[in-house]
């Protein structure tokens, strides 16, 4: 159990959350997940295009961990970086056991708490919806087959073809485009649907799906809030945001 520094409003627990500059729609997506007695903090990073070679691992690492030192001050249980393309990073856990070890906080990452969750929902089998265009997307696949998943169908909305100035166009996409392009990605005898990227707007869509699909609905801050949570010892099973949340 994490060592507590409880106060008025966080009786129970207090997250940090770090999130690319542009992105408005995690902190939204968490306010209407978190329990009472649980609050979160959140900082803004750069994103981080190469996390492939030493140098660009090296400047990932430099930032995260400075903006860990400023939530530390908070006093935070745990601290996600929250950012999906960003953290993809193999082995998969190397990135939040780095962090872990080199701040003295513990980390999660929503890649990392991506395939945490699909393994403790026991799935293999994936179809995958993203709002990326084809390099992030082709990333994401590789990524995920080198985690064990078999990914059936991978379709992206092409947003950040013509570069990172685009990205901001990720949370301004409409419901039910996002609805529309989960149902598309979708492939029958798939064991789940992963929907990624933290900036893309599909909790109201999570319940509505399963139920259709009938297959477990994954998504990048479903997936993060949850390993968060579980990470600073808070066990709640909480009701209407998928069979993640509701069951583990």
């Amino acid at each position: 159990m994490p060592c507590r520094h409880l106060s008025v409003y966080s009786q129970r627990a207090k997250l940090g959350l770090i999130v690319p500059p542009t992105n408005t729609v995690n902190e939204a997506e968490w306010m209407r997940m978190v329990p009472d007695g649980v609050t979160f903090h959140t900082h803004r990073m750069k994103l981080h295009a190469d996390t492939a070679s030493e140098a660009g691992r090296k400047a990932l690492m430099d930032d995260l961990e400075e903006v860990f030192a400023m939530l530390k001050q908070a006093r935070v249980d745990a601290v996600a970086y929250a950012c999906t393309a960003g953290s993809m990073i193999n082995p998969v856990d190397s990135l939040p056991d780095d962090l872990t070890a080199r701040t003295g906080v513990k980390a999660v990452t929503t890649s990392a708490s991506i395939i945490a969750a699909l393994k403790k929902l026991g799935v293999t089998r994936l179809s995958v919806a993203t709002p990326y265009a084809d390099r992030l997307n082709e990333h994401e696949t590789h990524f995920l087959e080198e985690n064990g998943f078999a990914v059936e169908k991978l379709i992206g909305l092409g947003i950040g073809a013509s570069g990172p100035q685009d990205y901001v166009r990720i949370a301004e996409t409409p419901i039910e485009q996002v609805a529309a392009h989960a149902r598309a990605a979708f492939v029958p005898g798939s064991e789940a649907l992963l929907i990624t990227c933290t900036d893309f707007p599909t909790l109201p869509l999570v319940e509505q799906l399963e139920a259709v699909l009938g297959v477990p609905v994954v998504t990048s801050n479903q997936a993060t809030f949850w390993s968060i949570l579980r990470t600073a010892g808070i066990d709640d099973r909480l009701a209407g945001l998928g069979q993640l949340l509701r069951n583990h």
